[in-house]
């Protein structure tokens, strides 16, 4: 089993303890703003293969490259002026761009997956001093097995991958609960390739240009979390429920009971005022502790599809997507 440090009890001892593992090629749990990452030696082929290996990731499913600072960024990737001061507002921060991979990059091809261009971000928190002591990028997906509920805290990567990793670094839940908003430009526009924890709308305020929605379906995987099933629990997942049916778990939002919940196996609510941004940070530990109930089936609220709605939606209907196989 894996050992778990706490780095707010032991930081100095994390930060060693990770940067031995991931020097010898093996994948390290850490805590992001966003999710727990399942991260590796971006430059390290062998590495690389173990993160696809403990997930059961498709290749063909590209990596975040995550940085301690632009400088290291700059090393790997062409910025534009319009992602540069993106960069320069967002991070650190729940913003991944795609650019252009610089040809003398060392990010090993597995981890953007054959394409041209690189998924780049840098992190907030505790794993962005893990980065800056081990001095190369780190590929991070989420650590869980593939197409799963992501992890938002170190009890859940422990249940799901404890078994198969070294280490993981414990800092707490997860602030924000949602994966990175992934934004690609492409002839000065815009392209939202997965809503995540920056609302569009302060990147559309900053940079003065509309967003355009990337329509994923049938679409070339571009970046992470375009599969059209993906974040799934156990339980089949039921959208916009108006009530509840018996033996389902009922998941909802804003604080109005839905008829029918007292015969639900359990009611858990992801935010009584109606605040996104609590509902985000709840919702995956919320979907982890309704496939525990045992329902065959999570019913869910009405949620708004704007702000971080948007990003939350956007699990929610990849969780609810057909199943391959």
């Amino acid at each position: 089993m894996a050992e778990i440090i706490d780095t707010r009890i032991e930081p100095d001892r994390a930060i060693e303890r990770a940067c031995a593992i991931l020097s010898e090629g093996e994948p390290v749990a850490i805590p992001t703003e966003t999710v727990y990452g399942l991260a590796a030696d971006a430059t390290n082929a062998d590495a690389i293969s173990h993160i696809y290996e403990m997930k059961g990731r498709p290749r063909f499913n590209p990596l975040i490259c995550h940085v301690s600072d632009i400088a290291m960024a700059e090393k790997h990737v062409e910025f534009d002026p319009i992602s540069r001061r993106l960069a320069e507002v967002f991070w650190p921060g729940p913003l991944t761009l795609i650019l252009r991979q610089r040809p003398e990059s060392t990010v090993h091809a597995l981890a953007s997956a054959g394409l041209d261009t690189l998924g780049i971000r840098m992190p907030d928190g505790f794993s962005r001093q893990v980065i800056a002591r081990f001095g190369r990028p780190l590929a991070a997906p989420s650590a869980n097995t593939s197409g799963k509920i992501s992890p938002t805290s170190a009890a859940h990567v422990e249940a799901d991958l404890g078994s198969k990793l070294k280490l993981i670094l414990d800092a707490g839940p997860a602030q924000i609960g949602l994966e990175s908003t992934i934004i690609k430009l492409d002839d000065r526009k815009l392209r939202l390739l997965r809503p995540g924890g920056l609302d569009v709308a302060e990147v559309e305020a900053l940079t003065g240009l509309t967003v355009e929605r990337s329509e994923t379906a049938g679409a070339a995987i571009e970046a992470p979390g375009m599969l059209a099933s993906h974040y799934a629990p156990g339980a089949a997942v039921r959208l916009n429920a108006e009530d509840v049916r018996q033996g389902e778990a009922l998941i909802r939002f804003g604080g109005k009971p839905l008829p029918g919940e007292s015969e639900a196996a359990i009611v858990l609510e992801l935010s009584p005022a109606g605040n996104l941004r609590e509902a985000a940070a709840n919702l995956f530990d919320y979907m982890k502790k309704a496939d525990a109930s045992g329902a065959a089936t999570i019913a869910f609220g009405p949620i708004p599809a704007e702000g971080l709605g948007e990003a939350i939606v956007d699990r929610l209907q990849r969780a609810a997507a057909p199943r391959a196989g």
